[in-house]
């Protein structure tokens, strides 16, 4: 249940962010989650492709540094409480979420969020237990 996310540092220049987006709109690689984290000198664009493998090596070879992470997709309520219910699982099975952030597209009514945590693996088996709705990479990387 564990999907990639692809990482990357992005100089906080002038068209550095529009060349990346160029890349993967040249390779027809279609962006379906992501985040940008910034500071005065720097970004760190975080996404969700439905190639990670072939996005990253295109990255890399257009000499941005990108990194492949493990994060969860977790199909959430769109209601009041939904995304509690979630970070709520996951608090009582003392996992730390490093960070999360909303899917561009929605799973049917749900909101989908993307979570990246210390420990994959194990919030993926206590999210099941609590029968959280995870989607496998196959699902996410198509919608």
């Amino acid at each position: 249940m564990l999907i990639k996310q692809i990482s990357v540092f992005v100089e906080n220049k002038p068209g550095r962010l529009s060349r990346l987006t160029r890349l993967l709109t040249d390779a027809g690689i279609d962006l379906k989650a992501l985040t940008i984290a910034d500071t005065k000198e720097f970004g760190i664009l975080r996404c969700i492709v439905e190639d990670p493998q072939r996005a990253i090596d295109l990255i890399r070879e257009n000499h941005f540094t990108a990194t492949l992470t493990d994060v969860i997709a977790v199909e959430v309520p769109d209601t009041p409480g939904g995304l509690n219910c979630v970070l709520n699982t996951l608090f009582e099975n003392n996992i730390s979420v490093e960070y999360l952030y909303s899917f561009v597209r929605m799973h049917g009514d749900n909101a989908l969020i993307i979570f990246r945590v210390e420990d994959p693996q194990r919030a993926v088996e206590v999210l099941k237990d609590s029968e959280a709705k995870l989607l496998p990479g196959d699902v996410v990387y198509h919608l």
